[in-house]
């Protein structure tokens, strides 16, 4: 199938479109064919599931949006306070360009089994962007004493969730420079220890 990565990439863009027209509301194959002008027989030649379509268009806009250059300079940091704060910016400033794919995700997960699951291995990706982040910390010394490193990534995850970036930037109309300041801020004083906090 020598036409199949034009194919692919014809799916995954039609998919995208459908899904930030509308907030998700035209996701079926049949749908997603037509708007690719495909038979839904093509469509499932590439994608068995959905659930596997949805998951295949959030790692398409990762490699689309180049997030492995987005996050090199949290991986390339010299000490966990610098990998903190560059993650925060690489994870912080990709929201943006997620975000109506992720509005839609969110608003189908809780009755569509396959937006469900794109939208966790999404999540779960991000989660171990803070787990490297915070075990960075700790391997410093700088992480909060009282904290351990799972709950610290834990706290860290839940601050940088879609839902907190959307409260703060969608409703209350925050810039984003003033979101990514803040975070870093918040998660400083609270995350690390009072030595290196400040």
């Amino acid at each position: 199938m020598a036409d199949a990565p034009d194919t692919r990439t014809k799916i995954l863009d039609a998919c995208h479109t459908l899904l930030i027209s509308d907030d998700g509301g035209s996701t079926r194959m049949s749908d997603i064919a037509k708007a690719a002008g495909l038979s839904r027989q093509a469509v499932y030649l590439h994608f068995k599931t959905r659930a596997e379509l949805l998951i295949a268009l959030t790692r398409h806009i990762d490699e689309v949006e180049d997030v492995a250059a987005r996050l090199a300079p949290s991986r390339a940091a010299k000490s966990g306070l610098e990998r903190l704060d560059a993650y925060i910016d690489a994870w912080g400033g990709y929201i943006p360009i997620i975000y109506p794919v992720a509005r839609a995700l969110m608003a189908m997960a809780p009755s569509d089994e396959a937006a469900d699951l794109a939208w966790t291995d999404r999540m779960t990706a991000m989660r171990q962007g803070c787990d490297a982040a915070i075990n960075a910390l700790a391997a410093d010394g700088d992480l909060r004493p009282e904290l351990d490193a799972q709950t610290a990534a834990e706290l860290l995850w839940a601050l940088l969730s879609v839902r907190n970036w959307e409260a703060l930037t969608q409703s209350c109309s925050w810039p984003q420079e003033r979101y990514l300041h803040h975070m870093k801020a918040l998660t400083r004083s609270y995350l690390c220890s009072q030595e290196t906090s400040s």
